[in-house]
């Protein structure tokens, strides 16, 4: 099962490469697909509204969802209200984004209808003809670098790098990588060569001082100074270890900082977007092909990307990708201020990164990895 939060993130893009040797199978018969394959249902093209797909889905009455739990970014209340306002029933089953779409790929008998993949899945399942296509009535709000060209693949939050700091440990909490630099504290950043949020770190700070995906030298010497100076901690940045005081600072997902921060004590954390700039990524909706409810699918989806449905994963401390949306003051007051996020950029291209992120481990060990004391 996956903990709150950022498991997912750990395995994305090398579980993405894996997935894109597997073999597709034979398109699936005529009665599981939905009209024009493309979120229209017949309906002259049209892309069907939320209010459209009600009677559609509630004949379906029910949605079977892989990778989206309770717990997991308030999914739990995006269940609730679809039960509750139009009584479709739900179920899940919890698993990573690479068995999602290989349960897609394989699954017959009682496939899943949606599921919640990590954005660099999104392309895979696009690639592997396993998606039904629908944009929403929201499409146009979504930014490019969140959707496919069609409605494939569309991500409904982000996370972005962000520093956790225990102010009861440390005199002034950084707000910049600059801060971090001049402070005289250890940070922790966990395990560069195996896990996923780690390297997002070093990428973070290598964007912050003009590399990018394809030139990771400037993150790699920012924390090779670090570690010359002893400033790097090894301690595992757990929760455990956190509400212990065993972490000073440490570099997470903004979504695992204010997870970590009001599971332990809202009291004691400050949280903070690096001013010079940040990395930032999210999880995309895919709704498979071969759906046994795909018009109740595409509802969830709809609502997904509705207002109410923005607002649910934001009680999830995940930031929802539609920035027009009002969120109520008691969710915006957990969140970190918008205007903290001003150069925070998403990747742009995932196959140079992959390549980046294989050769990374290498580089941390020659050149930061030696120097931590």
């Amino acid at each position: 099962m996956k903990s709150w939060r950022g498991v997912r993130f750990f395995t994305i893009l090398a579980l993405a490469a894996a997935l894109t040797s597997m073999t597709l199978l034979a398109a699936c018969s005529s009665d599981t697909k939905t009209g024009d394959d493309s979120g229209s249902n017949g309906n002259g093209g049209k892309t069907l509204t939320l209010q459209e797909l009600v009677p559609l889905a509630q004949k379906e009455g029910k949605l079977a969802s892989v990778g989206m739990p309770d717990s997991w970014a308030n999914w739990k209340g995006t269940w609730d209200d679809l039960l509750s306002k139009y009584k479709i029933e739900h179920t899940d089953t919890d698993m990573s984004s690479a068995e999602e779409l290989a349960k897609f790929e394989t699954e017959k008998g009682s496939p899943p209808d949606i599921g919640d993949v990590g954005i660099a899945f999104g392309p895979v399942a696009e690639e592997k003809g396993l998606t039904l296509k629908y944009k929403t009535e929201f499409w146009d709000e979504v930014p490019a670098w969140a959707k496919d060209d069609d409605g494939d693949w569309m991500v409904g939050y982000t996370g972005t790098i962000s520093f956790l700091c225990n102010k009861t440990l440390v005199d002034k909490c950084p707000t910049s990588w600059a801060d971090l630099k001049e402070g005289n504290y250890k940070v922790a950043l966990g395990d560069v060569s195996k896990a996923a949020q780690a390297q997002h770190v070093v990428l973070a700070a290598a964007m912050a001082f003009g590399g990018d995906v394809t030139n990771l030298k400037p993150g790699l010497d920012y924390f090779a100074d670090l570690a010359s100076k002893d400033r790097i901690s090894k301690v595992d940045a757990t929760v455990p270890n956190i509400q212990k005081g065993e972490i000073q600072v440490v570099t997470l997902w903004d979504f695992n900082s204010l997870g970590y921060r009001d599971q332990i004590d809202p009291a004691k954390f400050e949280i903070h977007i690096p001013k010079e700039g940040s990395v930032t990524s999210g999880y995309a909706s895919v709704i498979n092909k071969n759906a046994k409810n795909p018009n109740a699918a595409m509802l969830a989806r709809a609502y997904i990307f509705s207002d109410e449905g923005q607002i649910n994963l934001a009680k999830g401390y995940a930031r929802p990708i539609r920035s027009s949306v009002k969120l109520p003051d008691d969710v915006a007051s957990k969140l970190i201020s918008s205007d903290e996020y001003a150069n925070a950029k998403p990747i742009s291209d995932f196959k140079a990164w992959e390549k980046s992120i294989k050769e990374l481990p290498q580089l941390w060990l020659e050149q930061v990895q030696s120097k931590i004391k």
